[in-house]
C-alpha cells in the first residue's frame, strides 16, 4: 500500500538526514491522515485515495512555484519545485499526448456523444476507467475540442 510505502520512505530519509524529504513526507503523512478523520473515524485509505491527496499537495506546490516566480523569489520557488518533484515519485504514470487521446475518443464513442452537451458523460467515462491517471483538466479540454468538431 501507498501509505505504507510512504512511511517507510520518510523512515528512510531520516535516517538518511535528508531534512527536505523527511519534511514534505512528513507533511503528506499528515495531509492523509486529515483525509482518513473527513473519511471517517476508522477508515481506511484506498491507495486511489492517497493519490488524491498527493495530487492536492502537488497542485499546491505548482501554484506556490508560479506565485514565488511572479514575485521573483527563485530561492523559494526552487524549494517548492523540489518538494514538487518528491511528491511526484510517488504518483502513477500519467496519461498523456496519443494514450490520452485515444482513451477520450474511446470514452466519445462508448457514449455516443455528438456534442458539447455530452461532455459529462465522456467527462465520467474517462475518469472511471483512468481515474488518478488522468489530469482532468486536460482531458476536459480535449473532449470538449473533440465534440465542438463533431457537432
Amino acid at each position: 500500500m501507498l501509505i505504507e510505502r510512504l512511511n517507510a520512505d520518510m523512515k528512510e530519509a531520516m535516517k538518511a538526514r535528508e531534512a527536505l524529504r523527511v519534511s514534505v513526507l512528513r507533511m503528506t503523512l499528515s495531509e492523509v491522515k486529515n483525509a482518513r478523520i473527513e473519511k471517517g473515524k476508522d477508515a481506511e485509505l484506498s491507495d486511489d485515495e492517497v493519490i488524491q491527496v498527493l495530487r492536492r499537495a502537488l497542485k499546491k506546490r505548482e501554484e506556490a512555484v508560479e506565485q514565488y516566480q511572479a514575485a521573483q523569489r527563485l530561492d523559494l520557488a526552487d524549494k517548492e519545485a523540489s518538494e514538487g518533484e518528491i511528491l511526484r515519485a510517488y504518483l502513477p504514470q500519467m496519461l498523456e499526448g496519443a494514450a490520452l487521446e485515444a482513451a477520450v475518443d474511446a470514452a466519445i464513442h462508448e457514449a455516443n456523444a455528438q456534442s458539447a452537451k455530452d461532455l459529462g458523460k465522456v467527462m465520467k467515462l474517462v475518469m472511471a476507467a483512468h481515474g488518478g491517471r488522468v489530469d482532468g483538466k486536460a482531458v476536459q479540454n480535449l473532449a470538449k475540442a473533440r465534440l465542438e468538431g463533431q457537432g
